[in-house]
C-alpha cells in the first residue's frame, strides 16, 4: 500500500493535464500577466539603463527570465487549489479511499501540476524570444531543467497550503499576499547591484531571488549570485516543499 502505483501516478498527472486543456481562461489568465510585463514594461524600459545592468544586456533581456520565472511559480501554486475544489465535490473523498497510497496521488499532481507549468514557462519563452530576448541557447536545456526545480517547488507550497485551507475563494488570496511581495523582491524587475544595502537583505532571504537569478543566468548569463549557490538553494527549496506537501496530504481529511 505505502509503494508508488504507476496507474495511480499517471492517472493524477494525466487528470492535471485535462483540468488544464479544459481551463482556457486560466491558461489565459496565466499568460496575459507576464506578457503584458514583457511586452509594456520590458520594451517601454528597453532602451534605459538602470543602475546595476550591465550593459550588455537590455532591460528586456533582463526582465524575461523573471516572468517566465513568474508564470511557473503562479501556474503550479495554482495545482494546490484543485485539492480544495476535490474536497468540496467530493473527489478528494474518493481518491484517499482507494486502494493506492497517498503518497502516488502527491507525485502524480506533482508531476501533473510541474508539467502544465513548463508549459507556461515555454510559451513565455517563446514570446521573449519573438520580442527579441537574446536568449542562450546553450543554457536552454539546463535551464527546463532548473525550471522544473521551481515549478516542484512551487506545487509542494501549493499543496501545503491547500491542504490546510477549506474555502477555494481563501487560497488565491492568501497566494497573492505571499507571492507578489517575495516576486517584486526577487531582482525580476531590477538588478540585485543597484539596490540598496537594507534591501539587500531581504533580497537574500527571498527564496524567489535565487530562482530567478539562477534561471537569468541559463537563459542570458547574466546571474547577479553564483550559479552553484542558486542550484543548491532552489533545489534544497524543491525537496523540502515537495515532503512538507506530501506529508501534509498523507494527513489531509477529506
Amino acid at each position: 500500500m505505502n509503494s508508488p502505483n504507476f496507474q495511480a501516478i499517471y492517472v493524477m498527472w494525466l487528470r492535471q493535464l485535462k483540468l488544464f486543456t479544459r481551463a482556457r481562461s486560466r491558461l489565459i489568465a496565466n499568460i496575459i500577466q507576464p506578457f503584458f510585463f514583457l511586452a509594456f514594461l520590458g520594451l517601454g524600459l528597453r532602451s534605459i539603463s538602470l543602475p546595476g545592468l550591465s550593459s550588455r544586456f537590455g532591460y528586456l533581456d533582463f526582465l524575461a527570465p523573471g516572468m517566465i520565472a513568474m508564470s511557473v511559480i503562479f501556474s503550479s501554486m495554482f495545482a494546490g487549489i484543485s485539492v480544495i475544489w476535490d474536497r468540496q465535490f467530493g473527489f478528494l473523498k474518493e481518491v484517499l479511499v482507494a486502494p493506492v497510497s497517498r503518497i502516488s496521488i502527491v507525485v502524480g499532481r506533482t508531476l501533473g501540476g510541474s508539467t502544465v507549468a513548463l508549459i507556461q514557462g515555454l510559451i513565455i519563452l517563446v514570446v521573449s524570444v519573438i520580442l527579441g530576448v537574446k536568449i542562450s541557447f546553450i543554457g536552454l536545456a539546463p535551464a527546463l531543467i532548473f525550471m522544473l526545480l521551481i515549478a516542484f517547488f512551487a506545487v509542494g507550497l501549493g499543496l501545503s497550503m491547500a491542504t490546510r485551507l477549506q474555502d477555494p475563494h481563501a487560497f488565491p488570496l492568501l497566494m497573492n499576499l505571499i507571492l507578489m511581495p517575495a516576486v517584486f523582491l526577487s531582482t525580476a524587475f531590477f538588478p540585485l547591484e543597484g539596490i540598496s544595502e537594507w534591501m539587500r537583505y531581504l533580497v537574500y532571504i527571498d527564496p524567489l531571488t535565487y530562482m530567478v537569478d539562477g534561471l537569468r543566468g541559463f537563459l542570458v548569463g547574466a546571474s547577479s549570485i553564483p550559479l552553484s549557490v542558486d542550484i543548491a538553494v532552489t533545489a534544497t527549496l524543491c525537496i523540502s516543499t515537495t515532503m512538507l506537501g506530501a506529508y501534509l496530504f498523507s494527513r489531509a481529511e477529506a
